[in-house]
């Protein structure tokens, strides 16, 4: 499942405080190493069912559910009816007295659990209407070719089965068939529903026969409920299924259509023979064939047939609306799949849908060659209301998706074939092991993607203080218990970037994408546990690794390494140096150091995590031959470092006679004179950034002395208003996606100078001060003078400018106890000759983006209209 996370703290690019001093302060560290080398992490020993290597047991069992399914789809009643046939095989040496199945339709009836959760302000997985759920109207077990009626009872999104004979182990097998239907809710906690568009109705269809719960070696029954941010832990088995739909619909679903001649015309299977052959895509049903009656078989309704082997769920979609077109996959065994989409004539064009079936066959060919084969006959990518949700062979994807977000949400779905289809993790438990693994694999993916196309450069840094904020949740919890506003961050990119860490850092691509395959190889259509794969990882790779996954998945821990000091051998450079670093969060981590000396040599010493196994200090030798000008910890952002204000470490002292009214003087003087950024009494800057090929736009106005307006919208999401800031003198009106921002006090005064086109202008009124730091700091590889300004709320605001051309380079804020930075470069001048920054490096929507200027013009006579709340 694809989340989309938009927050104020991403979009205020929301970081811990920093520490303003020079020298790094030990006297406040949290470091404890003997909280995160810990011999006692693995909770107990392996056994006969889970080996302590990882590897499943000698005695390993799991259950087995097959289904025969058959249902008729009711477009005037927008229903589904009809019965489920469900061999279940018990494996396990238990004898079972009754059996539990997940009946997800009821998280829409208005008593259920689900509606009971959901927040007052709804939410992505909320229940948004009500229907009557899974009626079910009789439960039969087949016996010596007789139907008896059962006893069963339903609590919740759970039914219970009372068997009148036990389910003996060792294989033992019971049948049973379930009739029952559901009403189709427009809305199904974005994981299923129905859209109409131009041409007729899209449903797609999930969670829509009663399935069995899973019966395993750890809990025994995984009755959790579903209440709608879980998803799902099924058994695997054979899906043998009919769909009977009007017969002007397309239907497709999981597994390989086994009646094409039934109900596909001659023309349409020829297409289709084509496109299983064309590495290029093939429309096997385009706009005009969408009203043409000689499109499909001339019936009142067809029975669409399919098969899908060993499998662990199976969902379907339909439309008449549908255009679909399809291309072949090549697999490296050698086989070949089919790619296919089905779309509205809405979306044809090729930034958009046009390009879906290119996306599906790239994906699956690359995580095939990567990780393991694909095990589908056919990859179906659908579009309709559903944002972005998984099932085997068949994803549904929100059809407004357009460019890089399209190659997004497609690639995200099918990386899910893999975490959990293939490799069968408890999703209702452990989400991190399928939405953060397929993360993980979709960055990859994306690398190489047609050359890199939609690929940003990942800045651990940046993601670093939303990641880690104070009321962040461990990524060890089940979904459901995670605040809404943190489930992205615990399952799908802090268990990511954790993984990226490991492959980059700690054991490098070799080692870690062998022990990777590995897991995948062992626990292919199994059902691993966390420990599994801790296990699994440590001896595959060769690496003990219980630090990392004690802090990283366990605890919320932060990271925080510093340089603290560096000396010389009898005071003399070219003899080398001593270089002391700093451990002062409570996570361990490995340690990469940029070293420059004046006299222009480089170098870069790497030292593992054991380093930390000492204590929270660490010193290390480095073959100086001059004065080191500056070292820096982790120049290229690859680690979530919460405070890089203390990652670098000048040399080099400010000169006696720079102060901070001169350095604020050189800024004036370098962008056009402090006189005439006076005389600028209103300005209209309009730019663009980029993220994975969708066009974020920025409009901001600034009117003298207390006047600032900023829109940040998304002009492909129907022009979607991101975020909308006015501040009107001491009035500051926040809103984000339409909803008004809860502001305190403190976080309005940073706001107000934070958006400040020339805040300098201000720093010798009464009430504030500057601080200028004795050494010039790092930014970049810059050196730069550092003038902390604290304002009369009490605001610090921590400025950079370049020492050589006096230019603002970056600037850092508090914001109750987090923080945000921007950085700016490619100053330009604008009439009246006055320069401003034509870059601008942020974060938004969690992903890094610079913005970069279009157009921008000065004392235009901007309203007072302008800055008022809407």
């Amino acid at each position: 499942m694809k989340l989309y996370k938009i927050s104020l703290s991403l979009l205020l690019c929301a970081c811990v405080s920093a520490l303003h001093a020079q020298n790094a302060d030990t006297t406040s560290h949290k470091y404890d190493q003997h909280k995160v080398f810990t011999p006692l992490f693995y909770p107990n020993n392996g056994n006969e069912f889970r080996g302590a290597s990882g590897a499943p047991g000698a005695k390993y069992w799991q259950n087995r559910a097959d289904y025969k399914l058959n249902v008729t789809l009711d477009t005037a009643k927008h229903r589904v009816s009809g019965s489920t046939l469900i061999t279940y095989t018990n494996n396990s040496p238990d004898q079972l007295a009754f059996l539990w199945l997940q009946v997800d339709q009821n998280i829409y009836k208005e008593d259920s659990r689900g509606v009971a959760t959901s927040p007052v302000d709804g939410g992505r997985n909320a229940v948004k209407e009500f229907t009557n759920g899974d009626e079910i109207k009789g439960i039969y077990v087949i016996k010596n070719g007789k139907a008896e009626k059962v006893d069963y009872v339903v609590a919740d999104t759970r039914l219970q089965i009372k068997l009148n004979d036990t389910l003996r182990s060792g294989g033992s097998k019971v049948q049973f068939r379930i009739d029952y239907a559901f009403d189709i809710p427009k809305y199904g906690t974005d994981r299923m529903g129905r859209v109409q568009t131009k041409n007729g109705w899209i449903y797609e269809i999930a969670q829509w026969y009663p399935r069995m719960e899973v019966y395993d070696d750890v809990t025994g029954w995984n009755v959790i409920p579903y209440m709608g941010a879980g998803e799902f832990y099924l058994e695997y088995g054979n899906f043998d299924y009919t769909v009977t739909a009007p017969a002007n619909m397309v239907v497709v679903g999981s597994g390989e259509l086994l009646n094409p001649a039934e109900v596909l015309t001659p023309k349409t299977m020829s297409r289709l023979a084509a496109a299983a052959k064309s590495d290029k895509t093939v429309f096997i049903r385009d706009t005009t064939d969408i009203l043409s009656k000689s499109s499909y078989p001339q019936k009142a309704s067809l029975t669409w047939h399919f098969f899908c082997k060993n499998s662990r769920d199976v969902s379907w979609a339909a439309s008449k609306a549908f255009i679909w077109d399809a291309a072949r996959i090549n697999l490296p065994s050698g086989k070949k799949a089919l790619a296919q989409s089905v779309y509205p004539a809405e979306v044809k064009s090729n930034d958009a849908w046009g390009r879906s079936t290119e996306y599906v066959k790239g994906c699956i060919e690359l995580y095939s060659n990567e990780w393991y084969e694909y095990t589908y006959p056919v990859a179906t990518n659908v579009a309709g209301t559903v944002g972005g949700m998984e099932y085997p062979g068949i994803v549904f994807c929100g059809s407004d998706n357009q460019k890089g977000a399209l190659w997004d949400v497609t690639n995200h779905e099918f990386g899910h074939n893999w975490f959990p289809m293939i490799v069968g993790s408890n999703e209702r438990k452990y989400a991190w092991m399928d939405e953060g693994f397929n993360t993980f694999i979709n960055g990859v993916d994306t690398k190489v993607f047609n050359n890199g196309e939609y690929y940003e450069k990942p800045d651990a840094q940046k993601a670093a203080p939303a990641m880690f904020a104070p009321d962040a949740d461990a990524i060890m919890n089940i979904p459901d218990v995670i605040q809404p506003n943190y489930l992205g961050y615990a399952a799908y990119e802090k268990p990511s970037l954790g993984l990226n860490i490991l492959r980059e850092q700690v054991l490098g691509e070799k080692r870690f994408d062998y022990a990777f395959r590995t897991y995948i190889k062992r626990w292919a259509f199994k059902h691993p546990t966390p420990w599994d794969f801790f296990h699994t990882m440590d001896n595959a790779a060769g690496e003990d690794l219980g630090w990392f996954w004690n802090e990283w998945f366990l605890t919320t821990m932060k990271l925080d390494q510093a340089v603290k000091e560096i000396n010389y051998a009898d005071n003399d450079p070219s003899k080398g140096a001593l270089i002391t670093i700093a451990n002062l969060e409570g996570m361990a981590m490995p340690v990469t150091i940029a070293i420059k000396e004046h006299n222009g040599k480089t170098g870069t010493v790497k030292l593992p995590a054991e380093i930390w196994e000492r204590g929270d200090t660490w010193t290390f030798e480095y073959k100086s031959t001059s004065e080191i000008e500056y070292a820096i910890i982790d120049p290229d952002h690859l680690l979530p470092d919460v405070n890089p204000e203390n990652n670098s470490f000048s040399g080099v002292s400010v000169a006696k006679d720079v102060t901070a009214a001169t350095v604020i003087k050189a800024y004036f003087d370098a962008i056009g004179g402090e006189a005439k950024v006076k005389d600028v009494n209103d300005v209209v800057i309009n730019s663009e950034g980029d993220i994975r090929g969708l066009s974020v736009v920025r409009v901001s106005k600034y009117k003298s002395p207390d006047k600032f307006f900023e829109d940040i919208a998304v002009p492909t999401y129907n022009n979607l208003d991101v975020l909308h800031i006015v501040i009107n003198g001491d009035s500051i009106n926040v809103k984000q996606l339409n909803k008004p921002g809860q502001l305190n006090p403190e976080v309005k005064s940073a706001i107000r100078i934070w958006n400040k086109l020339f805040p300098e202008l201000d720093f010798n009124k009464s009430g504030y001060t500057m601080q200028l730091s004795p050494m010039l700091k790092v930014v970049g590889d810059q050196l730069a003078y550092l003038i902390t300004v604290t304002t009369p709320e009490g605001t610090k605001v921590n400025y950079y400018y370049d020492q050589k051309t006096g230019l603002k380079m970056k600037q850092f804020a508090e914001i109750a106890g987090n923080g945000t930075t921007i950085e700016w470069g490619d100053y330009r001048s604008i009439n009246p000759g006055i320069k401003i920054p034509f870059s601008e490096k942020t974060i938004i929507v969690g992903q890094p983006i610079e913005f970069k200027v279009k157009n921008a013009t000065i004392n235009t006579g901007l309203s007072n209209d302008t800055f008022l709340s809407k």
